[in-house]
């Protein structure tokens, strides 16, 4: 069992139909018929959104998602139409409300990594190979990879783990097309972020995109590049042959996992509400990802 320790109730907003409640956001339609998404603070961990919020944590990510679109513009289009707040919204919405441009959303996770760890690793340990792919023999925790890969997994509903797939199987389920161009644009958006992220001192490890499809055209669209949805390093303390530090929520499975929270994830018992120092720490890392990403001062 997992999923929400508390399933949050959706605000009602006059003018907006709410749609669903994901670990992080909340979808709304406007009478247009474009899609509102509100990114809160709610953090997720090991298939549990826990009960505890990072502070700015969704304004953070709305923020960041955001300024990368802007340096992604010309190699794909995204799915912003507005950062405006709709009328009736409540002023908390502020910063991480997006009205966005509804899609036919592609049911795959397009996943880019650059360095080999997590669940590629785990594979590669096995098998020498990631979602079908055969590597060179010799790699380790945090090893860079000759050069990207699309790895691609299936879209888990909230709970639920992803579960990498092969590519073959993309083409199967969207269509030979359709899967090339994914390919194609999850390794161009990864190579571009990548460059960007280690003129900012960062290793950009490995980081997952969404995709929509507006007519024939292939939309970038959800959040990009976020602490969320990628892996990023400090480069001045990457070491392959080790766990690495990162900016994201490790700070929260460090403190599940230990002896202090008194929690067996293996169990059904939820997870307990994190500590202050637990939510503390890992707001200064989203915001310093942030910070160091886009030149900027949170505030």
């Amino acid at each position: 069992m997992s999923g929400f320790v508390e399933k949050p109730e959706p605000l009602q907003v006059p003018g907006l139909v709410h749609l669903h409640t994901g670990k992080v956001r909340e979808l709304y339609q406007n009478e247009a018929g474009d899609l509102v998404m509100v990114a809160s603070d709610r953090i997720s961990a090991y298939d549990w959104v826990l009960p505890t919020e990072i502070p700015d944590k969704g304004r953070v990510l709305t923020q960041l998602s955001l300024w990368w679109f802007e340096q992604l513009a010309d190699l794909v289009p995204n799915h912003v139409l507005s950062t405006e707040l709709p009328p009736g919204a409540p002023a908390d919405w502020e910063g991480r409300a997006l009205v966005c441009k509804s899609l036919r959303m592609v049911p795959v996770e397009c996943v880019a990594r650059g360095y080999l760890t997590g669940s590629g690793l785990a594979e590669y340990d096995e098998t020498r190979t990631v979602c079908g792919l055969a590597l060179p023999e010799g790699l380790v925790d945090g090893s860079e990879l000759p050069a990207p890969i699309f790895t691609p997994a299936t879209k888990a509903e909230v709970g639920e783990h992803d579960e990498n797939v092969s590519y073959e199987q993309v083409a199967h389920q969207v269509g030979a097309d359709t899967a090339a161009r994914l390919r194609q644009a999850t390794l161009a958006v990864y190579s571009r972020a990548r460059d960007v992220a280690r003129e900012r001192g960062i290793v950009l490890a490995d980081t997952k995109f969404e995709f929509g499809l507006d007519g024939d055209d292939l939309i970038l669209a959800d959040e990009v590049l976020t602490p969320d949805s990628s892996r990023f390093w400090p480069a001045d303390q990457w070491r392959p042959g080790r766990a690495q530090p990162s900016y994201d929520k490790q700070f929260v499975r460090d403190w599940l996992t230990s002896a202090e929270s008194g929690w067996d994830r293996k169990s059904e018992r939820p997870p307990p509400p994190l500590p202050r120092q637990v939510v503390d720490a890992t707001r200064a890392k989203y915001v310093e990802a942030y910070e160091r990403l886009t030149g900027l001062s949170w505030s």
